[in-house]
């Protein structure tokens, strides 16, 4: 049956020379596989430029559930870029950002939450003029809460570590080996302070934004089964000098 939907990119592989794979979050039923017949000419099927990471699309789709592969039957950009693909930082951000999610969104069902949070920050990233050097921590931090494993900061206080495993913080040093001492542990508050309206006044220099970056990386991969190394990590890192 043909719906109609909105779909953000997350990633896109070649199948044949006719075709891609195209990994979409879709508005109506979170993540799916696509499988895009792309046109190498002007006047007909659905162009692959459309497929960029992070690209929000309008598209009709058959969902019949017998499929393992659907099929995009039409589409067009729901949202034209104004700067995302055209800033090398901005580019960086997005790459990075539609790996990660293409390996830590699973589910295959409607998340109407989930979906405009992340439509709404993309399009914040697309339309700031400045201050988004931050934009990936904040988005990741955030991100976890719809996932179910928003960090509880109940017990912080000055002088606790925090349990990356059981994501709470705690005046006792975990048994285990993954837990960050005091002296980074605030740098967890620090980020949950952050929003896209004042993560500008919060100055971090590389190496803390990277230590950050390497904090949330671990962070995810202890609460997702098999979340790998990003390819696209050390891209992002040496970006933002």
């Amino acid at each position: 049956m043909l719906q109609k939907t909105l779909g953000i990119v997350l990633h896109s592989l070649k199948y044949n020379d006719s075709s891609n794979v195209v990994d979409v979050y879709t508005s109506l039923h979170g993540r799916l596989p696509f499988l895009v017949g792309i046109s190498k000419t002007r006047k007909v099927g659905v162009k692959g430029v459309l497929f960029q990471p992070l690209s929000i699309l309008e598209f009709d789709a058959d969902f019949r559930p017998v499929r393992s592969l659907f099929r995009i039957k039409d589409a067009k950009s729901y949202y034209p870029f104004l700067s995302i693909p055209y800033r090398p930082e901005k580019s960086a951000i997005a790459i990075f950002l539609s790996e990660f999610l293409y390996r830590a969104l699973q589910e295959e069902n409607e998340n109407p939450e989930l979906f405009a949070y992340l439509l709404n920050s993309i399009q914040w990233l697309d339309t700031a003029e400045r201050g988004y050097a931050n934009f990936h921590l904040v988005f990741l931090m955030r991100l976890s809460r719809f996932l179910g494993f928003y960090p509880n900061i109940e017990n912080s206080r000055r002088g606790s570590f925090f349990d990356l495993e059981g994501a709470v913080f705690s005046d006792l040093q975990p048994i285990h080996k993954s837990f960050l001492f005091p002296e980074e542990a605030s740098t967890v508050t620090t980020l949950l302070r952050m929003n896209y309206d004042n993560m500008h006044l919060f100055c971090l220099n590389r190496s803390q934004r990277i230590r950050c970056l390497e904090i949330i990386n671990e962070y995810y991969r202890l609460h997702i089964p098999n979340f790998p190394q990003l390819q696209s990590l050390k891209i992002l890192q040496e970006i933002f000098d």
